[in-house]
């Protein structure tokens, strides 16, 4: 039996370098159509059975939006809300109650990466289900990692965790490896990890990314699925970087 698939989406940020600070930064829009519309465009097509984007800033306009255009989903989109913002951990906490029934596994997007496609979400999901993975990732190898979390294998080359870039050591930021922020992870540990999340960090919030330690020290199955086209998986973080993709595409 095919597991169900549950895709939750941060769409809570205030894009304060998007030069409209009144603007949720997942309304912003490439090619006219606000980032948020491709990202949940992309878990129809795969064929999620809950929706939920996380919203937090200017939310009403991002749920009058999607309730307009995906009308059609209205049975499978519910909303968490991040009124405050504590970080991705902080994020995904909002969205247990919504959760709290459904087996499954969890694909975690952010809604300001638009140019994710079907065909490498499929071969991800395929990924982490014929290694029998708890949870996974989808990473890549960058010329300059800088400002990214970084993916850490050992000997073997097994991911065993990953690293924001401002808690590296001199030795984990030689590392070229990033991780995406897009995940996949099983329901039934989810919460399990996220109760152990913290804020003692150099960025004082939670990091989603701690989960991995967590799976690792339970002796759980994790996975880096690397992908080699960055623009898939480029988030938008400023007006500058979403000049930058809308020239990348067509």
């Amino acid at each position: 039996m095919e597991k169900k698939l549950a895709a939750v989406i941060m769409a809570a940020g205030k894009g304060k370098r998007m030069n409209n600070p009144d603007k949720s930064k997942v309304m912003f829009e490439l090619k006219g159509k606000p980032l948020i519309e491709y990202v949940v465009g992309l878990t129809d097509k795969i064929n999620s059975d809950l929706i939920i984007p996380i919203v937090g800033h200017q939310k009403k306009s991002v749920i009058d939006f999607l309730d307009k255009r995906f009308s059609g989903l209205s049975g499978k989109v519910f909303y968490a809300h991040q009124d405050e913002q504590l970080g991705t951990g902080h994020a995904i906490m909002q969205t247990r109650e919504l959760l709290k029934d459904f087996d499954g596994d969890v694909l975690i997007l952010s809604g300001d990466v638009p140019l994710l496609t079907e065909d490498t979400v499929r071969s991800f999901l395929k990924f982490h289900k014929e290694n029998n993975y708890n949870a996974s990732l989808i990473s890549a190898v960058l010329d300059d990692p800088t400002g990214y979390g970084r993916v850490l294998r050992n000997e073997d080359d097994e991911f065993y965790d990953i690293r924001e870039h401002k808690d590296c050591s001199e030795e984990e930021l030689k590392c070229s490896e990033i991780n995406s922020g897009i995940y996949i992870v099983e329901s039934k540990i989810l919460f399990e990890a996220i109760d152990t999340l913290s804020t003692d960090n150099a960025q004082g919030e939670y990091y989603l990314t701690d989960i991995f330690e967590y799976f690792t020290s339970k002796g759980m199955k994790i996975g880096a699925f690397k992908i080699g086209n960055i623009t898939e998986i480029t988030g938008v973080n400023s007006a500058e970087q979403l000049s930058e993709l809308e020239k990348k595409i067509y």
